[in-house]
């Protein structure tokens, strides 16, 4: 549990600055697309940290990869503290990112391995909701926080930093889980990697995650400025709290794979992107609170089942030799969905609107998770007879 809860607060640290963009507009003077470009580039910094050391801690042990990963979250929130000028929204957020792709392997490794004989399950579940219930409670917090409190641009980052000193002590109690470790200089670059047999279950699961970080991206970056413009609400704590839905439902759709079976999550995955691709589109057409929390929800289980699922289904296809770079191959694309659709309606924000940025983004996305949901129920079909 303690080594969930460190990974809680680092992943919180990656969405605490959310509710918190319109402040930095107003006081830097920054466009839209400057907030989708500064969101995304968490995401590369991510991918970056995959492909080049994602398994560095099989080599040199959890608890250094973590240590390290909670450095970078530290040094991401005193970029924010001492924010300025744009560039420092650029570095805390390359930090940031840096923690997150640390963390992603190494903690949901170690919380594994630090769970009792017979704890497999339990400590999955803590895994996952450590996970997305972390990147929750990020903009939850600093929503509350800048709505409630004073400092608004400050305090959220002083708290997180409390958090992770906390963090810290926390790993440096808990024991290290690999055995034998070997020199940092034996950690080599990962090649992304996608065996024959892998290619079609790859495709429409690579898809339907690539959709699913994609609405998770666009609701993070630029969910604060509708609500803002379009809907006159101006409430922090309310602008964090349907991030804070979305990413709580994806738990939620996680934990449910195991009722409805890993072969039907992708496909059912499909379906609750696709509604909340329709809501989202709702909301911004009439200008609908309720359409936008409804979104979050639907969309966020869907994201949730999706995600598992194709993982599983991945897993299950990949030689054993090959499945985690196989896996890293897919956590690689479903970051990809946060940054380049993300920025793609940063882009379109100025010439036709975010109302229009909006559309576009949700008809491009509906496309792609249709056409993957349209092959998985026709290998499911088959399968059942």
């Amino acid at each position: 549990m303690l080594g969930g809860a460190v990974f809680a607060v680092c992943m919180a640290g990656t969405t605490l600055p959310t509710p918190l963009y319109p402040l930095y507009q107003d006081k830097f003077g920054f466009s839209e697309l400057t907030v989708t470009v500064v969101y995304a580039l968490y995401a590369f910094a991510v991918i970056a940290v995959l492909l080049l050391v994602g398994n560095a801690s099989d080599a040199v042990g959890r608890r250094p990869v973590l240590l390290c990963g909670l450095a970078c979250a530290a040094a991401s929130a005193v970029c924010f503290l001492s924010a300025g000028g744009l560039g420092w929204l650029y570095a805390g957020r390359l930090l940031s990112g840096l923690s997150a792709g640390l963390f992603t392997g190494a903690a949901t490794a170690y919380v594994m391995e630090l769970a009792p004989p017979g704890g497999a399950s339990r400590a999955t579940f803590v895994a996952t909701a450590a996970n997305m219930g972390g990147l929750g409670c990020g903009p939850l917090l600093s929503g509350l926080l800048a709505q409630y409190a004073p400092w608004p641009l400050y305090l959220p980052f002083v708290a997180h930093l409390a958090l992770v000193a906390a963090s810290a002590a926390v790993l440096l109690w808990l024991a290290e889980t690999v055995r034998e470790r070997q020199p940092l200089r034996t950690v080599r670059p990962q090649r992304p990697a996608l065996p024959p047999r892998v290619r079609a279950v790859f495709g429409p699961a690579a898809t339907a995650s690539f959709v699913g970080f994609a609405l998770f991206g666009v609701f993070t970056s630029v969910s604060p400025a509708f609500l803002v413009e379009s809907l006159d609400v101006a409430d922090h704590a309310v602008s964090g709290l349907i991030v804070a839905l979305a990413f709580f439902s994806s738990t939620a759709g996680q934990l449910a794979v195991g009722r409805v079976g890993v072969r039907r999550s992708l496909p059912l995955g499909c379906a609750g992107l696709l509604a909340g691709l329709a809501l989202l589109a709702g909301a911004l057409r009439w200008d609908q609170m309720a359409l936008l929390m409804a979104s979050a929800l639907v969309g966020g289980i869907g994201q949730g089942l999706a995600f598992r699922g194709a993982l599983s289904d991945v897993a299950e296809a990949s030689p054993a030799d090959q499945r985690a770079a196989v896996i890293s191959t897919l956590f690689v694309v479903a970051y990809a969905g946060i940054s380049v659709p993300v920025i793609g309606v940063g882009l379109l924000t100025d010439p036709i609107g975010l109302e229009g940025a909006g559309l576009v983004f949700i008809a491009s996305m509906a496309v792609l998770v249709v056409v993957a949901g349209v092959y998985l129920v026709r290998r499911l079909v088959p399968a059942r007879v």
